[in-house]
């Protein structure tokens, strides 16, 4: 990745997330006929990610900011949906989608983490996350939040 220029390149979700759109593209490459539809659906759900986060990161109001990680958060979790249609209908391999989801899972978890920090804004959080009702925190293992916000920009 190139050298930060803006504020969302500095973000550790914003480069997985860029890095997941690399990993689309070079398995997306081997879809076509029936796969069509959903690889490009995929494909888009996936540049959804990072563009959201991007923008979202420069939005000046926490509203704002929160509803952009709350549709990247959403577009991730497409994906992963999108990633089991390909796997069942032999689109992708059963290894490539567990890899995949992996990642996304980690940035779905620091998408939740972005959007709950946006202090009292009760209406863009997710309703219903199972990692953080069972205090599983970002996915990343560590118990650390390593989502790259930083709470004195944000407002």
């Amino acid at each position: 990745m190139m050298e930060p220029v803006f504020d969302h390149d500095k973000l550790d979700v914003y480069r997985l997330s860029i890095a997941y759109v690399t990993e689309s593209f070079r398995l997306a490459k081997g879809l076509s006929g029936m796969h069509r539809h959903a690889r490009d659906q995929w494909l888009r759900a996936a540049q959804s990610i990072a563009l959201n986060i991007a923008e979202g990161n420069g939005k000046p109001s926490l509203k704002d900011r929160c509803r952009s990680f709350a549709i990247a958060r959403g577009s991730a979790l497409e994906c992963a949906a999108i990633q089991d249609v390909l796997t069942v209908s032999d689109g992708i391999d059963p290894a490539a989608n567990r890899e995949g989801k992996q990642r996304l899972k980690r940035i779905v978890s620091m998408l939740t983490r972005l959007v709950r920090r946006s202090d009292g804004i009760p209406a863009c959080a997710p309703e219903n996350d199972a990692a953080f009702e069972h205090g599983h925190g970002n996915g990343n293992g560590n118990g650390h939040d390593d989502s790259g916000f930083n709470r004195r920009t944000a407002r």
